[in-house]
């Protein structure tokens, strides 16, 4: 499979060591020396670069029939025209706010508890989030991602708002509080506290490899498909 790379920092050489270790070939990197090249000859492009550049990068991509995976966040306030583009281009593109096996099944394990404590008032909620000082966005695509699960599963909660570290809400819009500090790859926790006691999920990463084999996963997936999709459709959810 021959790949694009949109963004190239510390992320895009991950995802670049992890084709490499899957047989893939790199045929073009980008960043902000050569932006707007289009990706020629790839079979597939990976987008991991900011949330100004994210969505142009998605369309060129499109333009060319490349099938385009994003892992960048702070763009979905422009889904509806991304999702027109690609029935418009009849191309593919897949999007998640994290590509960790790991953290897409805490997804569904936050899904899970969500509905199984909405019942129970007495169990306030708490959503946090920690990342490395290099973060643009806050909060991270992966606690925009809770939150907006924790607000279908219940009857209790509906959107999210930014919070101070251990506010805790009964009801309303789901707290989110965001923490930049030194290189942290990314801490993400959900808990429910009663006066009785409290129940915490989290997710840690220890580095950028789980994000980066999830994403050339996910490229090996889309290759050849037409469609929106998530990491939902890659694990068969």
């Amino acid at each position: 499979m021959k790949v694009a790379l949109y963004g190239f920092g510390k992320m895009g050489r991950a995802i670049a060591e992890v084709c490499a270790a899957r047989g893939h070939e790199v045929v073009l990197t980008v960043d902000r020396s050569n932006a707007g090249t289009p990706p020629t000859g790839a079979d597939v492009a990976i987008e991991f670069s900011e949330p100004a550049t994210a969505v142009t990068n998605m369309r060129l991509c499109l333009e060319h029939g490349v099938p385009v995976v994003v892992g960048t966040t702070g763009w979905y306030d422009h889904l509806p025209e991304v999702k027109s583009l690609v029935g418009e281009h009849r191309s593919g593109l897949l999007w998640a706010s994290n590509f960790s096996i790991g953290v897409n099944l805490f997804f569904r394990l936050n899904r899970q508890l969500a509905a199984l404590m909405d019942p129970h008032p007495a169990y306030r909620l708490h959503v946090d989030e920690v990342h490395h000082v290099h973060k643009l966005d806050a909060p991270s695509g992966t606690a925009l991602s809770l939150a907006r699960d924790i607000d279908l599963a219940t009857k209790r909660f509906t959107g999210w708002r930014k919070a101070e570290a251990g506010e805790q809400v009964a009801e309303g819009a789901v707290p989110i509080a965001s923490e930049r500090t030194g290189e942290v790859p990314g801490k993400h926790s959900v808990s429910w506290t009663s006066d009785e006691d409290r129940l915490i999920i989290t997710h840690e990463a220890f580095g950028r490899q789980g994000f980066a084999t999830g994403a050339v996963v996910a490229a090996e997936w889309l290759a050849g498909r037409t469609g929106l999709y998530t990491m939902d459709d890659v694990l068969g959810g």
